[in-house]
């Protein structure tokens, strides 16, 4: 074969030979340029401080819906709407709050959708004329410029949102509607046990419900490392503490349980992989696993739970962690309705 280029029946030239960059300059400006995108992102996506931990902005609409004279936002059915999305943890406490307590027919829900293009949430259809969530927020406070989340409880008759932070909109959930309620004998929120909850609610808040994303989206091995550690070293007390214990605070399901339950039910199938929580299964955990199981199977919880959605919410749209957009196939979570056995904890302790 000729080196050479042809130029008539009895002419050729040689060929001349490109110049090509190095390999290894070629990589560190492909990473160069990927780590610089990439922390721009990310500081939009996540706000960290300077040893590059995620830090969660607190959230800004803190209204209580209540009895109370002079409270604008009075309990009443048909009056209240929840907007969430289903690949939410945060959302979804509320959900399964609203189904426990069956409200369906009290508090109606409008279920938002990520969009990696506009970034952020959109509605299938326009609510309050508004096709973004950063729209609705604007319209209800014009100028805002704080976090723009679910879940939201809005008010349909004053048209304002109530409140943002689910933490307290499950305890609204819990006490505020049983008037209304189909399950108003059910309190997750005893005063008996308030003490025990937030107990358990601030360790599980900062070391799994939210040290899940500070894995995630740490900027630094030593903010991950540290996050990592938190994470799995609470999960175990957790394992432990179930060993007596058929929930949390005993033989009562309290909203400790749910809030610790959204993000079991994600663990296994996207904190695993993709935000490197990779230590260990929930489901191979001896009594984590069968606590899971258990919350799951409670009647009108599975209801709430939509694997699929949270799968293609995480992996389809947190483009910084996962830039191919591909969404895994698995794994395989038929084990949820798998015999728990956990009331023989109940029964044990009552001998």
């Amino acid at each position: 074969m000729s080196n050479s280029t042809p130029l008539d029946d009895n002419t050729t030239v040689p060929k001349k030979k490109g110049r090509s960059l190095p390999p290894k300059l070629i990589i560190w400006l492909g990473m160069f340029v990927w780590t610089t995108l990439w922390r721009i992102m990310m500081s939009k996506l996540a706000p960290t401080n300077k040893s590059g931990a995620y830090i969660r902005p607190s959230s800004q609409f803190r209204n209580f819906i209540s009895t109370e004279e002079g409270n604008p936002y009075q309990p009443a059915a048909g009056r209240y709407k929840l907007y969430v999305g289903l690949g939410c943890p945060w959302a979804h406490r509320t959900l399964v709050v609203r189904s426990l307590k069956k409200l369906e027919a009290v508090i109606s829900v409008c279920i938002v959708s990520p969009s990696p293009i506009e970034g952020g949430w959109i509605f299938n259809e326009e609510e309050q004329g508004c096709r973004t969530l950063v729209e609705f927020y604007q319209r209800v406070e014009p100028g805002y410029s704080g976090r723009v989340t679910v879940p939201i409880l809005w008010d349909n008759q004053t048209k304002t949102i109530v409140n943002n932070e689910s933490s307290e909109i499950i305890v609204i959930l819990n006490s505020q509607f049983n008037e209304f309620a189909n399950n108003p004998t059910l309190d997750l929120y005893p005063e008996e046990l308030k003490e025990k909850i937030d107990w358990w609610n601030e360790k599980i808040y900062h070391a799994v419900n939210n040290g899940v994303y500070r894995c995630g989206f740490a900027q630094s091995q030593e903010a991950y490392s540290q996050a990592c550690n938190e994470v799995f070293t609470t999960l175990d007390e957790i394992d432990t503490a179930l060993q007596t214990n058929r929930y949390l605070c005993g033989d009562n399901l309290t909203l400790a349980d749910v809030r610790l339950f959204t993000t079991l039910f994600r663990f296994d199938s996207v904190y695993y992989s993709l935000f490197k929580c990779n230590r260990r299964r929930i489901q191979d955990y001896q009594n984590l696993g069968t606590y899971l199981r258990d919350l799951y199977q409670l009647p009108g919880v599975a209801d709430t739970c939509d694997v699929e959605s949270v799968k293609r919410d995480y992996y389809g749209n947190l483009f910084p962690l996962n830039p191919g957009g591909i969404i895994p196939d698995g794994p395989d979570m038929s084990y949820l309705n798998q015999p728990h056995n956990r009331d023989r904890i109940s029964k044990v302790n009552a001998l």
